[in-house]
């Protein structure tokens, strides 16, 4: 059993060990050559993230998806490298709206250099993207942009709330389809497409990866109450802190609505107040830490990644096939 990449997947055939680590490393120096500039402080600030490392998560679908075509085709690592541009570049912008000092174990773009410096090298890391993909063609320009507007709608969607009457915990999974999961999609579409896989396989891919987004999300979701800054890299509460309900609060919302116990009453009363005080934010994370509604987001992630498995049920059984089915089981082990 060998570990691929930061995500910790495990292979068991050497062969695909070999074309997965091959293709991570080029993406790599992708990734850098991406984003080199002739003003170095550009370069600095550009690079900074990808330096600090990260999960490659949705470069690693790439290469995974690619397996089900020829993996060595030439458009394959470049898409790799966009979709991680693209994410590095969402990334800037989200530390900048989430007023974050954190962001994989080091201080984040924003608060080294201040929101507009971050906001302009997130707009330089996309022109990159951009510059990249016009070499692989005008449907990847289209798939690439479709992704990006669900991506931005799905962040305006969270930022708007729930319509009244709607389910608060069926906005904000319509809201994760569109801001984690698209981009995920189009990592197993490009993977598969620049490789050559059928348009049936391309198009199971592309399911199986939204489907796993929105479990990686969700698992993301769990890790920000429960986990330590060294545990996710990066400020443990951010969305407490600035008032964004993800799943573990809606869950925490409707168990209260539901029953009305005091204890659930008085803790969305003080997740609604003003948690920039240290002290009530510390409780507040406290609280939530060792609350059913915790355990509940913890369920639903799970569910999630089995949606994503099941869609693998279509493709023909093989080696890819399985690392896929492990990286399903490796979302929920993130989440506890």
């Amino acid at each position: 059993m060998t570990v691929v990449g930061p995500f910790g997947l495990s292979v068991r055939d050497q062969a695909l060990e070999a074309d997965v680590q091959a293709g991570l490393a080029a993406v790599e120096s992708g990734l850098l050559n991406a984003t080199k500039s002739g003003v170095p402080f550009i370069t600095e600030a550009a690079q900074h993230l990808v330096r600090a490392g990260g999960k490659r998560f949705r470069p690693l679908l790439v290469m995974l998806a690619a397996q089900f075509g020829d993996p060595d085709a030439p458009g394959v690592v470049p898409s790799a490298v966009v979709v991680e541009l693209t994410h590095l570049a969402t990334l800037y912008h989200d530390d900048v709206m989430d007023e974050a000092e954190v962001r994989r174990g080091v201080p984040s773009a924003n608060a080294r250099w201040g929101n507009s410096l971050a906001v302009l090298t997130g707009d330089f890391l996309f022109a990159r993207a951009s510059h990249i993909l016009a070499d692989l063609g005008p449907e990847a320009v289209r798939i690439q942009a479709e992704a990006f507007e669900r991506l931005v709608t799905g962040q305006i969607l969270e930022t708007a709330g729930p319509r009244d009457g709607r389910d608060p915990v069926e906005h904000y999974l319509d809201v994760l389809r569109g801001k984690t999961g698209s981009l995920v999609a189009v990592s197993c579409r490009f993977g598969a497409m620049m490789s050559g896989a059928d348009e049936r396989t391309t198009d199971v891919l592309t399911q199986y990866g939204e489907r796993l987004g929105v479990a990686f999300q969700l698992a993301d979701d769990v890790l920000d109450i429960a986990s330590d800054s060294h545990e996710s890299g990066k400020t443990p509460g951010t969305d407490l802190r600035e008032g964004i309900a993800t799943l573990p609060v809606l869950r925490l919302r409707e168990q209260a609505d539901a029953h009305g116990r005091r204890e659930d009453l008085e803790l969305v009363e003080l997740l609604s107040g003003d948690l920039t005080d240290d002290a009530r934010h510390a409780e507040a994370l406290a609280r939530l830490r060792v609350h059913s509604a915790l355990a509940q987001a913890r369920r639903d992630t799970v569910r999630a990644a089995q949606e994503a498995r099941a869609m693998l049920e279509a493709l023909p059984e093989c080696i890819a096939r399985a690392a896929l089915e492990e990286l399903c089981d490796a979302v929920v082990h993130r989440a506890g």
